[in-house]
């Protein structure tokens, strides 16, 4: 990967985040690049307040040195880490820690630690887009609506039970049962304006989610984004809809609205509203409308592995 071999490794562990344990996943990364006889640093991060601190810091580190960024978490970390490496000129690696691993698996990096390690060392630089709302990106969703109201159920149930995909699809089917109001939305896209009530509107990115709710997820790969909007609908039908995004049938069920996009501007029909939750990557924030998602002007230098996997591996 021309002179990346020379590059030292300069890794942000976020080990308050993720399911394996910190302990664990710092000898497993250590023990593979010293073995490689890389030169490396580990920030890892125990307490998730301080994150972004620490990614701060490594990420200068990384740019002074012309070392190479990685990022060791979830995709909230994935998220998080990107988004400080974005201009700094450095590449960036990912060796994936969490839950769903979308970012990771669709770009062929493996999910296991010590095969993710490896992967960086064998690995070519190539240019990923990213996509953005209100300036903020994401690498593979973001949304507004019913969906960052489970996330954060989510969180909840995560920290009372854990990490796993059992527990973050109950905590899906809990945050449907909780209810939630629709809200109207202006939308102006390349297509033109277009009013709407939604329960909650998802823009993606990620060609490998896409396809696994059941579009074709070739568009997002063409400089464009895909937005998915879910119309008001009954208790029980919305989670009819949860089950067949689950057996990749979404985009034939009525109460579905799905378009690709170049940019589009999202605004609340009612001007009494000053701020939208927003979720990008898993992680929420407060925005003040218009919302302007778009492909982001500036790629990743992602580090992406010569040997790729099947779609989906992992």
């Amino acid at each position: 990967m021309t002179d990346n071999d020379r590059r030292p490794l300069y890794v942000v562990l976020n080990s308050a985040s993720g399911r394996d344990d910190g302990d664990v996943a710092e000898r497993t990364i250590a023990g593979v690049l010293r073995e490689a006889g890389r030169r490396f640093e580990i920030a890892r991060n125990d307490d998730g307040a301080r994150l972004d601190d620490c990614i701060r810091v490594t990420v200068e580190r990384a740019r002074v040195d012309e070392g190479i960024v990685v990022a060791a978490g979830g995709d909230g970390t994935v998220n998080a880490v990107a988004r400080a490496t974005l201009g700094s000129g450095c590449p960036y690696g990912v060796i994936p820690q969490g839950t769903f691993n979308y970012f990771a698996r669709s770009h062929g990096i493996p999910t296991d630690a010590a095969e993710a390690t490896r992967a960086l060392l064998d690995a070519e630089l190539v240019r990923v887009p990213v996509g953005s709302v209100n300036g903020r990106i994401f690498l593979v969703n973001a949304s507004l609506g019913l969906y960052p109201e489970l996330l954060d159920v989510r969180e909840e149930q995560e920290e009372r039970h854990g990490r796993s995909r059992p527990v973050a699809l109950w905590a899906t089917v809990l945050a449907i049962l909780r209810g939630h109001r629709p809200m109207r939305i202006r939308m102006e896209s390349d297509d033109g304006i277009v009013e709407r009530s939604t329960l909650t509107l998802f823009v993606g990115l990620n060609r490998l989610q896409l396809e696994q709710m059941g579009w074709d997820g070739s568009e997002v790969e063409e400089g464009r984004l895909a937005a998915i909007v879910v119309k008001p609908v009954s208790t029980p039908r919305l989670l009819w809809l949860m089950l067949r995004g689950a057996a990749g049938r979404l985009p034939k069920a009525s109460g579905v609205v799905s378009f690709a996009f170049s940019s589009l501007t999202v605004t609340p029909a009612s001007r009494r509203v000053r701020q939208v939750k927003v979720a990008t990557d898993g992680e929420t924030s407060l925005m003040s409308p218009p919302l302007e998602f778009r492909v982001a002007p500036e790629s990743l230098l992602l580090l992406k592995p010569t040997a790729v996997p099947v779609a989906g591996a992992g």
